[in-house]
């Protein structure tokens, strides 16, 4: 049995993994779960991954859960250039830095910004408190300052002068709320430039081919049965309302 990979490219961890194993030539078999569909809480997936989460892999017998850990357990696994996870110690701590930092910080704010101006109000037809989103968005520009000014500040790369996982993990997020509608690079050139740096590095057409699903979700969204999301409401609400 060869390397599966449980993905919604949706996900922005999902693309972070999907990138990182397609751009290094890692072979494995994409299993997709639809999230949108609740199939993460099939019987069998749940045999995959107990805690109902996409990403994850599985390796032979071996099953591993959470974006990160599978991406290091892939480098290390498929020896993938030193660059993705160096292993000189003060460039793989910039990298663990950034990577323990953006879960609660990068990740959320853009998570939540994504929801707020697009899954609740088009989706869901839920309207949207405006000072909800005034804070949301408040939110979201301090983490884009931080990126830039703690994180970037003048490398070309989070690690240096190549890219890392930690470039990675950050453009996939960076992403997700472009996908809402919000042009987050406006008046913001650093970022601009940096996003371009990534994009190239990655290599244009897997970089544009994985995040094709979510700058796209308005057209999809049409399709979506807002029905599908009933399931999701209570804690959707409870998250971001």
């Amino acid at each position: 049995m060869g390397l599966e990979m449980y993905l919604d490219l949706f996900s922005q961890p999902c693309r972070s993994v999907y990138i990182f194993a397609r751009k290094n030539n890692i072979p494995f078999d994409f299993k997709k779960i639809s999230l949108l569909k609740g199939e993460q809480y099939g019987k069998d997936f749940g045999q995959i991954n107990v805690l109902r989460k996409v990403p994850a892999i599985r390796d032979g017998d071996f099953c591993l859960a959470e974006s990160i850990a599978i991406m290091m357990y892939l480098a290390e696994k498929y020896h993938t250039p030193d660059h993705w996870y160096p292993a000189e110690l003060q460039k793989r701590a910039r990298v663990n830095e950034y990577l323990s930092w953006q879960h609660n910080v990068m990740r959320t704010y853009g998570s939540k910004v994504f929801w707020l101006k697009f899954m609740i109000p088009k989706i869901m037809k839920i309207e949207v408190p405006k000072e909800k989103m005034d804070a949301a968005l408040e939110d979201l520009d301090g983490s884009l300052k931080l990126l830039e000014e703690k994180f970037l500040q003048d490398r070309p790369f989070i690690a240096g002068n190549k890219i890392s996982l930690a470039d990675l993990v950050a453009i996939v997020e960076v992403m997700q709320p472009v996908g809402a509608g919000l042009d987050v690079f406006e008046g913001r050139p650093k970022l601009r430039a940096w996003k371009e740096r990534v994009r190239a590095a990655i290599g244009a057409e897997l970089f544009d081919e994985a995040h094709q699903g979510i700058l796209e979700i308005a057209d999809i969204g049409q399709h979506v049965d807002a029905s599908q999301l009933e399931i999701f409401k209570p804690k959707v609400l409870r998250l971001f309302l």
